[in-house]
């Protein structure tokens, strides 16, 4: 019995690694082989710590523009992280930009969904914005569902859900293989408590997943747009949407979306009027 609970732990170590994301690795820019030979000096390319480190500084001296610049930069290189947008965010919201500081505020709150801080700054922005719309009340276990799968990001709901198959695994063996009854009997009901909530994590890993990856939710750039009963400049206008506001997008069809507002409205937009999050 002992070399299965080994193995199962062993496999465990290798599962965690996997569930890990992987750190990009960044070389520092140096002097090229020729001209080293040359003897010709070439300019160090910044690293992206160092870039960060001074996009901060010029932050907290209050030079947003700046900061930004450099935030960008970062982001060019093809890295990611809820830090990143979350500061990028503020900087935008410093400069008066208010619809891209929504925007990076919900991609900072995607990667870090529990992060206090990204979510009242987000909740501070929103206020902002000229639209006020009515939410349609949400049935009450949706919204408790939605609050639990958000206390955690989807990589540590994974990983969570790995740990319970494994004691659950254990259990079974403790169930299948234990002499004593109260042993079986507690290997049983261990067994039954782990599946049921591998189950349950297995699906906020799941829905994490599906909503990062097939997140339907956009900003509206442009000050104000005339949201269309069909995907034509011709149609009847339904209502105005101002920048900053949060839609869900739906059909899309010749340069035009479908969406739906929180308070359940819907009508088309050009798509080049918002930026998906």
């Amino acid at each position: 019995m002992k070399r299965y609970i080994i193995l199962i732990l062993s496999l465990l170590c290798v599962s965690y690694s996997y569930a890990q994301d992987a750190e990009p690795a960044v070389a520092n820019a140096g002097l090229s082989d020729s001209a080293e030979e040359q003897g010709v000096a070439q300019p160090v390319a910044l690293t992206p710590s160092q870039k960060w480190e001074q996009a901060n500084a010029a932050y907290n001296n209050g030079d947003y523009a700046s900061a930004l610049k450099l935030y960008e930069a970062i982001q060019t290189e093809g890295l990611h992280s809820a830090a990143l947008y979350y500061n990028m965010a503020n900087a935008y919201f410093k400069m008066d930009e208010l619809a891209e500081a929504i925007l990076y505020y919900n991609r900072a709150l995607r990667l870090a969904p529990a992060d206090e801080d990204i979510r009242h700054n987000l909740e501070y922005a929103e206020q902002s914005t000229r639209d006020i719309i009515e939410e349609i009340p949400e049935f009450f276990l949706t919204s408790w569902m939605r609050t639990v799968r958000n206390t955690m990001s989807g990589n540590a709901w994974t990983v969570l859900s790995l740990v319970m198959l494994v004691v659950a695994l254990v259990a079974m063996l403790m169930y299948l293989l234990a002499q004593p009854l109260r042993a079986r009997k507690a290997g049983f009901y261990a067994m039954a408590i782990c599946g049921l909530l591998f189950i349950a994590t297995s699906a906020f890993a799941i829905s994490s997943r599906n909503e990062m990856v097939k997140g339907k939710g956009a900003v509206i750039m442009s000050s104000s747009v005339s949201i269309k009963s069909s995907p034509d400049r011709a149609a009847t206008e339904l209502f105005v949407l101002h920048e900053g506001t949060t839609v869900v997008v739906g059909e899309k069809i010749e340069g035009w979306v479908e969406i739906r507002i929180a308070d359940g409205r819907k009508g088309w937009i050009e798509e080049s009027r918002i930026e998906r999050i």
